[in-house]
């Protein structure tokens, strides 16, 4: 007889925690050398991470070197040409495509194959980068530098790990951590109750679940409460529709007033954001979110729901059972931490009330360090329970590692022209909402925020609270980054990890296609009235 300990997901999780334990020990191991160490003093421009800058104030300093980082940007070369995207864009289409080709669709349920197609499209991306560049490169990692070319060498080391450092270094391996720890923490918290599946259960679940996703991020929020939801709705036959709408407001709109809420903004927050600037975009979060749940509401109490058959219905109303929490005792003050970990060491910003910069890398090893006591004393019966896996992050690992490489090109040839390019189209605040909230869609809306936040940088405000870019262009790429990352799957990580739990759960839930019929039809009408009463009209 198979013990509770011999489970296949108790072992998984034993597999992760030392797995967990052999990173930390690598990098207290990395640490006893200097490396973080080292690597800070050069992400702060030579400045010792434990000094006070000459004036007195770290941060005067770093504001300084953004200010010589964005004139020093102009002397990198001409950028790679525009069929180095090619990666790029197959990456994404394979990613939209396959799951819907007959022949591809269980080939591409693998996550190894998933990682084969995103590696081989990221290694051609280095391999121009090897072979083909020969102009100056900008890097990122772990400080700011201007990487020429070796004359006369057929392969350009240097450029491939100025890419590598750029996109996973700098920005690959602090976006997975953040995703990865609320993931596995939030997936030790275990809801379970039947209530009455109802219009106004449901909506209540939702409105909860994007208030939490500010504060805990699309993906915790979403996998703390999508079991619950599903349990509630799992004598109804038609849950679909509450399901897309579950995605569009807790795992996209309701994360947009804090960093930790939502991909992209976690980024602009790696690029020198003030954290609680996302706050000012509390009007728009409001409305947009509020007029989800309206139409969700209306929607199922006046077509849905009456649409159920008696007989579900009765069996929904006598299954009742009163809603328990387990696992939340330990792994609530986790995410909270993971929550302060993220606002609290970024190497960039002095550590409150000191002058030290947090040394690279410690903000996730803290994050790391929280998940691996989530496995080692939260509750395994709450994991258990939920029936927990990591299928789900490791397909966003996964895909990412290719998604990141392959956009290094397009980021420099958007940031080359991006001033031409907004003095030619004329780009005001709501070209920058539509132009990013489109790309989002289908892109991924994390790089391709990335992409518009460099595209609008000014030199002259560089080292203020929004990183250079002025603060009604920011609202409006943060805006569609975060809610027009709603209208596909791909969009957000988080929107495939509940398809695939909803289908798990047995929903039949709508195409890739489907899916985009309700985002244009009902998601993509209320951001354009927001776009008119807050964008346009501020």
């Amino acid at each position: 007889m198979t013990t509770h300990a011999e489970t296949p997901l108790s072992s998984e999780r034993s597999k992760m925690l030392w797995a967990i334990l052999a990173m930390l020990a690598l990098y207290g191991t990395s640490f006893a050398v200097g490396l973080p160490q080292g690597w800070t003093v050069a992400a702060l421009g030579g400045h010792h991470a434990e000094e006070p800058a000459v004036d007195g104030t770290a941060d005067a300093h770093k504001g300084a070197n953004d200010v010589e980082h964005a004139a020093d940007a102009h002397h990198a070369g001409s950028p790679p040409p525009l069929w180095t995207v090619a990666p790029f864009v197959l990456l994404l289409g394979a990613i939209a495509t396959f799951p819907l080709i007959h022949a591809t669709e269980h080939w591409w349920e693998h996550n190894r194959n998933r990682f084969i197609v995103a590696a081989g499209l990221g290694a051609l991306t280095l391999a121009y980068y090897a072979f083909l560049h020969h102009e100056p490169v900008e890097a990122h990692w772990p400080g700011h530098a201007i990487v020429a070319a070796h004359d006369g060498s057929v392969f350009q080391t240097e450029f491939v790990a100025t890419i590598f450092g750029n996109a996973l270094l700098q920005e690959y391996i602090p976006f997975i951590v953040l995703l990865f720890s609320l993931y596995t923490i939030a997936g030790g918290i275990r809801i379970t109750g039947d209530l009455e599946a109802t219009p106004t259960t449901n909506a209540t679940v939702m409105l909860i679940g994007g208030l939490l996703a500010s504060l805990i991020g699309t993906t915790g929020a979403a996998m703390l409460l999508v079991r619950p939801l599903l349990e509630t709705n799992h004598q109804r036959k038609h849950v679909a529709h509450t399901v897309v709408f579950f995605i569009f407001i807790v795992c996209n709109c309701g994360g947009c007033l804090l960093p930790i809420g939502d991909p992209p903004l976690f980024l602009g927050y790696l690029q020198g954001v003030d954290f609680f600037w996302t706050l000012n975009l509390w009007p728009e979060w409001l409305f947009v979110n509020g007029m989800l749940l309206a139409v969700y509401w209306s929607m199922d109490q006046f077509y849905h729901h009456p649409r159920e058959t008696v007989r579900d219905i009765e069996r929904d109303v006598t299954r009742l059972h009163r809603l328990r929490v387990s696992g939340l005792k330990v792994n609530g003050l986790l995410l909270v931490g993971v929550v302060i970990a993220v606002a609290m060491l970024d190497p960039s910003k002095a550590f409150p009330g000191t002058d030290w910069h947090p040394w690279l890398y410690f903000r996730e090893a803290v994050q790391l360090a929280l998940v691996a006591m989530s496995l080692a004393i939260g509750p395994r019966e709450s994991r258990l329970a939920n029936r927990f896996t990591y299928d789900a992050i490791v397909e966003v690992a996964a895909l990412f590692v290719g998604i990141f490489v392959c956009m290094q090109p397009a980021l420099q040839i958007l940031k080359a022209n991006g001033t031409h390019l907004v003095e030619r189209f004329d780009m005001g605040p709501g070209k920058f909402f539509w132009a990013t909230g489109t790309l989002s869609s289908f892109l991924d809306n994390a790089p391709t925020y990335l992409v518009f936040f460099q595209t609008a940088q000014d030199p002259e405000l560089a080292g203020g609270p929004t990183a250079g870019v002025p603060e009604p262009l920011l609202a409006a790429i943060s805006l569609g980054a975060v809610m027009m990352g709603a209208m596909t799957y791909i969009g957000n990580g988080p929107n495939f990890m509940v398809k695939a739990i909803a289908e798990k759960s047995g929903v039949k839930m709508p195409s890739f296609f489907g899916y985009m019929g309700y985002s244009v039809l009902i998601l993509l009408p209320i951001l354009g009235l927001m776009d008119w009463i807050f964008i346009l009209r501020p």
